[in-house]
Formats: structure tokens, sequence, C-alpha cells
């Protein structure tokens, strides 16, 4: 019998993933692109686990590296974010249907935001896809986060630069931004797009969530690890599970 293609399951920090490297059954390390990546089965599906790394560039590498190397059917990202949108606290979590690159300007030869020689800004999340992943996240956080706290699950825009965005000015500056274009962001983090750009190349489904580590401002960088430890990784692995049940 033929193993279904497996899902990509991509995070940007080890600590993102939630430890789902220890419940992979048949675990196999392999090393593509200067990357090391996981294969095995979680709820009874095939998954390769990798580490996007930082940054648009090393995301858009590990991406093409999962779909070249692995053949998977769909890539699924999940990590943390600064929250834009003006109902999005800390803790909450929110869903892509969309992604765009909060720094790209090629101007005036392209419109400001607009990827070059694509003719769009906008890069959508595989809708059936990312019906799913907000099923899956409003089961799992359905009894509330850590400790009981009440979790909302957003869907939107996600925007996406080289950029740690940790001040209100620069925040607000990228919101202003994008907003006088017709877009309206809920949160904003370093992978998303560029992950969106080639699996839209590939023909590939993507969808992704992240979980709200700060508001991206000059908070951003207090208790990071932190949170991304005790919180967010927490969201990951519970969210990932319920995601694999509904495949």
């Amino acid at each position: 019998m033929t193993q279904a293609p497996p899902t990509a399951i991509l995070s940007a920090l080890a600590e993102e993933q939630g430890g789902l490297v220890a419940h992979l059954e048949n675990p196999q390390q392999v090393q593509r692109a200067g990357r090391v990546f996981w294969s095995g089965l979680l709820h009874g599906q095939p998954v390769v686990l990798g580490l996007s790394r930082i940054g648009k560039v090393a995301a858009a590498t590990t991406t093409a590296a999962l779909i070249e190397g692995f053949g998977v059917e769909r890539v699924l990202f999940t990590g943390v974010a600064g929250g834009v949108g003006p109902s999005v606290r800390v803790g909450d979590v929110v869903v892509g249907t969309g992604f765009v690159q909060h720094d790209m300007d090629a101007s005036p030869l392209f419109p400001r935001f607009q990827v070059p020689l694509y003719g769009q800004t906008v890069f959508q999340g595989d809708a059936p896809l990312t019906a799913l992943l907000v099923q899956a996240c409003q089961a799992a956080l359905r009894s509330g986060g850590v400790e009981g706290m009440p979790v909302a699950v957003h869907q939107g825009l996600i925007a996406s630069g080289d950029q740690f965005v940790n001040g209100v000015q620069q925040s607000d500056a990228i919101v202003r931004s994008l907003q006088s274009h017709g877009h309206a962001p809920l949160a904003v983090e370093m992978e998303g797009a560029a992950v969106a750009q080639v699996c839209a190349d590939y023909g590939i489904p993507f969808a992704a969530v992240r979980t709200i580590s700060d508001r991206a401002d000059d908070t951003a960088h207090v208790d990071f690890a932190q949170f991304v430890t005790q919180v967010a990784s927490v969201y990951a692995h519970k969210i990932v599970n319920e995601f694999l049940l509904l495949l």
C-alpha cells in the first residue's frame, strides 16, 4: 500500500513546535539544504517537521527544500507573531487568510507592496485548509489557553518582513502604510508571506496560525523566550494534533 504524501509542519524556532519530534512514530532524520528535517507519523498521518529559521529568505529555502525533497501534500506553519489588529490580544491566535510582505517596495516600477512580476500583493492561504485550521484552533483552545484564560481565534491578513517589530512607532508606520493601500493586518512576523509565495509557485496548499506573543511594541522583547516555551508551544501542540485528526 502506497503511503499518502506527507503534511509539512514548519516553525521558525524549535520551541514553537511544542516537542512534536518527540511524539513522532518511526522518526527518521533527513538533512537537506543545510537543514535537519524529521519525518514520521503523527496520529497515523505522515508528516515532515522542519524549522524555517528566521526571515523570508531562510523560510523560502526551507519550504522549497521540503516540497522538492519530500513531495509534501500541504504546508502548515505554526509560530508566534506580534499583534497589530485592534482586537488582537496577547495570547490570542491568528489564522492567516492572506499574507503580504510589509517591506516589499519596488515602486515606481511596481505598485507598493506588490511582488514584482507576480501581479499580486497578497498571497492567499488555501481556503479549505485554512477552514480546517480554524476548526482545529477552536477545538484545541475550547477550554481556554494556559491557566484557563480565554483565547480568541482571529482570521485575517498577516504581514511579513525582515524586521523584528518592537516599537510602537515602527508597528504603527507599518499598519498605516498597509492600510493606505487597502490592507488591514492583524499580525506581523518574519516568514509567512515568503512561505505562501513558494507554496503558490509549486501549487501546494498552505495555511498558517500564529500565537500572539506581544503587541509589536516596546515590550515585544520582554519574556519572549518564556512565552514561546510556556504558551506558544503548548498551543502549537494542541492545534497540530487537532488539525491532523481532521485530515
